[in-house]
């Protein structure tokens, strides 16, 4: 038997039993006024409709009438209604009955409806923090998920980058290895004091490319190491171009340097020697690609405050929209006119070294055929 079946046979046993239990105490006792014992079984009737409603207070009140009728109503033991009294009595108890049973009804329903919102509520509670767990259950996993791919992309990447770099120096050095190895070890070549001469250029020459190629890996191991240190100082950058100028003249003595002295006196806050690398390598990639007679044009102005703008301006063949993010990565290569010295990675260290300045660098669309690359750098305090 369940727990609501049992209390509403107990709900019953009391409307029928307490009417009951009440004569019996009460019939034990006498008064000159018995009938006013019926005030006492209202009072039961009216606990019995408070705690358990309408019609176990029906009940109770046609009970209690029944005895009150029968155990001290005169003439005793027999059903009558000998005057007005029991009328009064009857309609006392069906009143109180009614009343207090019809409210107590209601109010147990309502109370009842509230256990039942209270249940609801509960219920829906437990199952918003299930919910609220199971989404952050989700949540952690996905980000755990995002984490894990994030780390798998970039050791893929690493993994990328070092089978690259290893490819790209193990050809790089393989050249000019292979040519000073050659021009050592063969005998012929020292026949005649001209021939030992030329095998002494040639050797000095790719000894100098071996050079360049390790110091340029020095400088980006050195640059994505984040160990590059500055030492930032007010400088022209007119005397910075000037200095590269003479660099350039001695590797091309036929190229032409096309720049404005007058707008070139911006003071800049550099490193002298990285402002230089930065130059030498943008002129020595414009030397490269521009054609013979061409001159490369370097233009300095201030476009906003705190920064100086330079741009390399060559008339090459230009750099294609899709290559202009590409070209500052290690060991890219555009198509060049077949000119050898370049190591793959000076782009990439002036990306680096511009950065290390807080500026920028891009490759621009320019007014005429070439390429035009622009690098800021900050601008000195005024003293």
């Amino acid at each position: 038997m369940s727990a609501r079946t049992a209390e509403r046979w107990l709900t019953w046993l009391v409307a029928i039993g307490g009417p009951l239990i009440v004569t019996a105490v009460l019939v034990r006792f006498s008064h000159q006024t018995q009938r006013d014992y019926v005030f006492i079984y209202l009072g039961l009737v009216a606990v019995v409709g408070v705690i358990r409603g309408l019609w176990p207070a029906l009940l109770c009140a046609a009970i209690s009438f029944l005895c009150v009728d029968w155990f001290f109503v005169q003439p005793l033991y027999t059903f009558t209604i000998a005057d007005e009294q029991d009328i009064v009595n009857l309609l006392a108890f069906l009143a109180v009955a009614g009343v207090v049973g019809l409210l107590a009804s209601r109010r147990r329903q309502g109370l009842l409806h509230s256990e039942a919102l209270a249940r609801q509520l509960q219920e829906a509670n437990t199952e918003l923090i299930r919910l609220n767990k199971e989404q952050a259950e989700a949540a952690s996993s996905a980000l755990r998920l995002a984490r894990s791919e994030q780390q798998i992309k970039a050791l893929q990447e690493a993994d990328r980058l070092r089978r690259d770099l290893l490819a790209n120096v193990s050809h790089e050095l393989r050249t000019p290895l292979g040519t000073i190895l050659a021009e050592s070890t063969d005998p012929s070549n020292a026949e005649t004091p001209a021939d030992a001469r030329r095998t002494l250029q040639t050797i000095a020459a790719e000894g100098r490319r071996l050079k360049a190629l390790v110091d340029d890996m020095l400088d980006m191991a050195v640059i994505e190491s984040g160990a590059l240190e500055l030492d930032l100082v007010s400088l022209d950058i007119g005397d910075a171009i000037v200095a590269a100028a003479d660099r350039l003249h001695r590797a091309s003595p036929d190229r032409k340097l096309d720049w404005n002295v007058d707008e070139a006196h911006a003071a800049v806050l550099a490193d002298w020697n990285r402002l230089g690398q930065i130059l030498d390598n943008l002129l020595s990639n414009a030397d490269r690609f521009a054609p013979p007679g061409t001159p490369v044009v370097v233009r300095v102005s201030c476009e906003m405050p705190g920064l100086v703008a330079i741009r390399v301006i060559d008339r090459g063949p230009g750099v294609p929209g899709e290559l202009r993010e590409r070209i500052f990565e290690r060991f890219f290569r555009g198509e060049s006119d077949g000119k050898a010295g370049s190591t793959g990675l000076g782009l990439a260290i002036v990306k680096g070294l511009v950065e290390a300045h807080a500026g920028t660098v891009a490759v621009e669309d320019g007014t005429e055929p070439g390429a035009v690359f622009r690098f800021t750098l900050p601008e000195a305090p005024a003293e």
